[in-house]
């Protein structure tokens, strides 16, 4: 069975950098980060893939990346706007052949003051 849990999130000011942390257990094929503004709807932000570290569909000023000793996957976010706030989570998939995220995580949440 896949956990996965963030960390990372909190208040920061406009232009600051954050660093959001995904440690995971399990079998995984691929992890990305959604994040999910106010009143909008759920985004991808970027994806990696576990065995290779290959990663996409990474949204600007962002950068995802696996530490493989740690089991764990970053997301850093620089630049940061009020834009950027928003509830982020990490989600994952333990096969080539799934088409759904199937394991998530309970989220971490990110406000950006202007």
């Amino acid at each position: 069975q896949v956990q996965l849990v963030e960390s990372g999130g909190g208040l920061v000011q406009a232009g600051d950098s954050l660093r959001l942390s995904c440690a995971a257990s399990g079998h995984i094929y691929l992890i990305s980060w959604f994040r999910q503004a106010p009143g909008k709807e759920r985004e991808h932000v970027a994806g990696i893939r576990w065995n290779d570290d290959n990663t996409y569909s990474v949204k600007g000023r962002f950068t995802i990346s696996r530490d493989n000793a740690k089991n764990t996957v970053y997301l850093q976010m620089n630049s940061l706007t009020s834009e950027d706030t928003g509830d982020y989570y990490c989600a994952a998939t333990n096969s080539a052949d799934s088409r759904v995220y199937a394991f998530w995580g309970q989220g971490t949440q990110v406000t950006v003051s202007s």
